[in-house]
This record gives C-alpha cells, structure tokens and sequence, in this order.
C-alpha cells in the first residue's frame, strides 16, 4: 500500500497518520454497512413488487406517451420512499430545477413560503426572489418569510408558531447544511418540525429539500410526515450512474400539479420521453444505498482526520451522521485551494487540473470546486467546494467508493501538508 500511494505523492507520514485514523473508525463503518444492507433490500423490494423486467430499459423518443419503464421507475420509488406518487425525470436538470418545479407548482400568487430552519441553500434566493430574478416567485406574486435557527441550531418553536398565517401555503425544510457552518437534521428531528407545523396549520404542504440525505438513514422524511421530499438523480439515489435527472416523491395532489409545471397543464406525466437513460436510473437507484455507504466512510474519515489537526468539523468525527456533506473550518482561502487541489488530483478524470475560485451562476460569492466526475456536476462523486468567504469551509462529499474517498482525503491533507499550512506530528 505504501508503494501505490507513494505514486500519487502520498508522504509516508501522512499515510501513516491517516491508517491510524481509520483503524479507530471500524466499529463506525461497520454501523454504516448496516444501514446499507437495510436500504439495499429496501430498494430489491420496491423493484420486485413493481416488477421491473428487461423491458423498463427500453428508450422511447418524442413525446414519450406509454412509456412502461419511466412509469414503472416511478412507481419504484414511490415504493422506496413510502409515497402516494413520484416524478422521475431527466428533463429535471438538477437538484435546484427540482425544487423550483415543486415550489411554482403548489404556491399560487398571494400565497406565503416559509422556511423555518433559516436561509436556504444559496441557489434557491433567485428561485425565491431573496435576490431578484427574472421568473422568481416573488415575481409571481409569492412571499416569503424565514425563520432564522436558535443559536445552538435547534428550531425556534415559537418564532414558527407566529410566523405562520393564513397565507402560509408551503413550508420548506433544507435537510443538509448547504454552504452554512450548521448541522444536519436528522429524519427524526424533521418529523417533529413537520408535526409541530400541522399542528399549528393542519393543510399546511410540508417540503424536505432530501438533496444529499437519501439512504444515509433507514427512514426518509416522506415516512414522518413530508408532503413532498426532492432531489437530484446526480447525488445520492443516481448511485453515481445516472447522467441527468431530478426526482419529486410525495402525495399524488401535490405530484400531480409538479407534472404539470414540468410539462404543461393537462399533459403532467403522460409525455417526457425518456431516450436511453433508464437502464441507468434503474440500475443508480439499486447500487445508492453501497454508494452512499462509501461516501459516508469518506466524509467521517476526513472528520476525524481533520478534527485531530485542530479543525473545526462539522459534524465531528462521533456524531451521528444524516447527510454524506462534512464542512471541515479551514480559516483561509490558501487552505481551501489547497485542499481542493488534492481532491482534484486524486481524480480518474480532469485529475491534471487545477481548480481556482470563480464567479458561478446562482452564487454571490467566488466558489472553489474541485470535481474530476464521469457525471458533469455529480456529487456523489469524490468532489469538494465552498465559496471564498469567512470563515473560509470547505465542503467535501461523495466518493463511488470508500477507496477513492480515501483517497482523496489524504491527497488533500497532502496538497496542504507541501505548502506549509498544515502541521503533521
């Protein structure tokens, strides 16, 4: 093993260091093969009952009308998830598109957005209209109101109970931390804001942005109470083969009325053909649960890691995990281009370049990326970005395998171990 990473430029200090780390982190990865092999018969079961066949592989072209594999992966995941109906589509472009589909869909002009748990993920304010935008929802004629978190990042229960009114249409609940230095929810904890919320407005519609949460528990919020849960088919339910794709799963009103946004009224899901990719949905949504597996191991390595070199990590290296995203506190922009370098030189693919901070599309600030991916913008991928702000994080995720996250884990303390920003004893 020295010998291998030793081609990579992988010091044998670090080496060293890292193996000691990992050895103390077996009964942690034995915890997460657990709950892999539980999501795993999940997932087998969803595909029996709806007896997939060889069939469901088979393209369809123009319209799309008939398409027995497309509907029937829909039913698959409806399954998995524990819903009434699901969109499954690759004319979903990301995870951002899907959340606008779900959004536009089930608010109607005078109605009122409220997240309860603080700001969302920075793509969705030009959705929103936090910051204007051509077609946002404020444009539309929808308000927002937010609810900012307590200072020890738990739900301020009260502060919710007078934010909702009668214009109170749809509230949204962002799972993962996004770009902010706060902790994942956990399923559980989503099922008690989701309850509190109906109790204070019954017909309230209940949305969890599930982006980077699928499978890393046994449950989904759509089993606690979620009227709709939203994703993208290139994180974790993609199982990293997907090429494209967005998925919607929730309640058949609120499904329904999605379809019809992504389509066009009185089509819904009846068109949206689906060309050549569904062997590829079908067969990302089987190996996730094993992916997502491995990219837990990666994101509680480089916690510990990290965490034994002074920095702060979140979460850290012995909290219980619900996301596959771990920030690591770098406190500087040298740290975090040199962190990025490692990760992008342990790439199968792109690995010979080198990511530098720049201006991006739905952002206010410069972001770093570093991402050598067979998927354009997957992140279930080994891949690690943040924007270049205080207090200078870095968030790193995904891994196709346990391996690979390794990998890159040590290529980063690497990268920053030769520039002299980090200290190895």
């Amino acid at each position: 093993m020295e010998n291998i990473y030793a081609k990579f430029g992988i010091d044998k200090k670090i080496l060293d260091y890292s193996q000691k780390i990992i050895k103390e982190l077996k009964p942690r990865f034995e915890e997460i093969d657990a709950v892999a092999e539980y999501n795993q018969a999940k997932v087998i079961k969803a595909m029996q009952d709806n007896r997939v066949d060889a069939q469901c592989f088979a393209g369809s072209t123009g319209y799309g009308y008939n398409d027995a594999g497309r509907d029937t992966l829909e039913q698959v995941y409806a399954h998995a998830f524990g819903t009434e109906s699901a969109l499954v589509r690759p004319q979903i472009t990301c995870g951002t598109h899907a959340l606008a589909i779900a959004l536009s869909a089930n608010l109607l002009p005078g109605d009122e957005l409220l997240s309860p748990v603080g700001r969302p993920y920075d793509t969705l304010e030009e959705v929103i209209g936090i910051r204007p935008s051509p077609c946002s929802l404020a444009e539309y004629g929808v308000s927002y109101n937010e609810v900012e978190l307590l200072p020890d990042g738990s739900f301020d229960y009260e502060g919710i109970r007078n934010a909702i009114n009668e214009r109170t249409k749809l509230i949204t609940i962002q799972r993962s931390k996004g770009y902010a230095m706060r902790r994942t929810f956990s399923v559980s904890q989503i099922g008690e804001l989701i309850a509190f919320c109906k109790s204070v407005k019954p017909d309230v519609i209940c949305m969890v942005d599930n982006c980077y949460g699928e499978f890393v528990e046994v449950i989904e919020p759509s089993n606690v109470g979620a009227d709709m849960i939203v994703g993208s088919l290139i994180k974790n339910p993609g199982g990293g083969l997907a090429p494209i794709g967005g998925y919607i799963c929730g309640s058949k009103e609120c499904v329904d009325r999605c379809a019809f946004r992504l389509s066009a009224p009185g089509l819904g899901q009846e068109v949206g053909a689906s060309l050549d990719v569904k062997t590829s949905l079908y067969q990302g949504f089987f190996m996730a649960p094993t992916v997502v597996a491995g990219a837990l191991k990666g994101a509680i390595f480089a916690a510990r890691l990290y965490e034994s070199l002074g920095f702060r990590v979140l979460p850290d290296g012995n909290e219980s995990r619900h996301d596959i995203i771990q920030a690591v506190e770098l406190g500087s922009p040298e740290r975090m281009i040199a962190f990025c370098k490692g990760i992008q030189a342990a790439a199968p693919v792109d690995s010979y370049l080198t990511p530098i901070p720049y201006a991006m599309p739905g952002y206010n600030a410069d972001v770093i990326m570093a991402a050598g991916a067979f998927v354009q913008g997957s992140s279930i991928e080994l891949s690690a970005d943040g924007p270049i702000r205080e207090p200078y994080s870095v968030y790193f995720q995904g891994g196709l395998t346990w391996y690979h996250a390794k990998l890159g884990i040590m290529m980063s303390l690497q990268k920053m171990y030769e520039a002299g920003l980090v200290d190895i004893k």
